[in-house]
């Protein structure tokens, strides 16, 4: 694989994109497994103070973003504890990536008004390519039920046919809000 092709150096995903408005402006963001830093780079652009966290270094190394507005945390976040304890951000962004046992901990890190964005691979993404094993596939309606105390704005459980530049794939998709106690409903613009 060469560098141009590796997992992060292609543009962000076209639901983070999509939902990405749903955080607050110049607001924290928090990018798990960030990887490259595609999706990193893309809020970074919009203005706001991201995280990038990974625990590969030489992905971290090669996001390359000035230190204004960016932070790093190089962290096994498998095998070791949450290294971002009791902090919360005002998005947090997972692509690609399914630890369960981090799923409550996502969770406690979104501030209140912050979105999750998420997207992962499917049930069913066994029949078409990898990953393959169900530990890194979610179950039909396992993102809603995980989001329960979220308001949920956009939700995609599914199938994907292969794109320019993609694979066909099974996705399970999430934007959900923990929205801020209010008089009158948040408006939560659908893109």
């Amino acid at each position: 694989m060469t560098p141009a092709t590796l997992h992060g150096d292609e543009p962000a995903s076209a639901w983070v994109r999509r939902w990405s408005h749903l955080a607050p402006a110049g607001g924290s963001v928090l990018d798990v497994a960030c990887g490259r830093g595609r999706h990193t780079r893309w809020f970074h652009s919009l203005g706001h103070r991201v995280t990038a966290l990974d625990r590969s270094a030489e992905a971290i190394a090669a996001i390359g973003l000035p230190a204004e507005r960016f932070q790093t945390v190089l962290a096994d976040i498998e095998g070791g504890p949450w290294p971002l304890d009791g902090r919360q951000f005002d998005a947090v962004v997972v692509t690609n990536y399914l630890w369960r046992p981090l799923l409550p901990t996502l969770l406690a890190s979104l501030a209140p008004g912050g979105v999750l964005i998420y997207e992962t691979f499917a049930a069913g993404n066994e029949t078409v390519g990898k990953p393959s094993r169900p530990d890194f596939l979610l179950q039909p309606g396992e993102l809603l039920q995980l989001c329960q105390s979220l308001r949920t704005v956009a939700y995609e459980d599914g199938f994907e046919t292969a794109l320019a530049g993609t694979t066909a794939r099974f996705v399970q998709r999430i934007a959900a809000v923990r929205e801020l106690p209010a008089a009158l409903p948040a408006q939560h613009r659908l893109a």
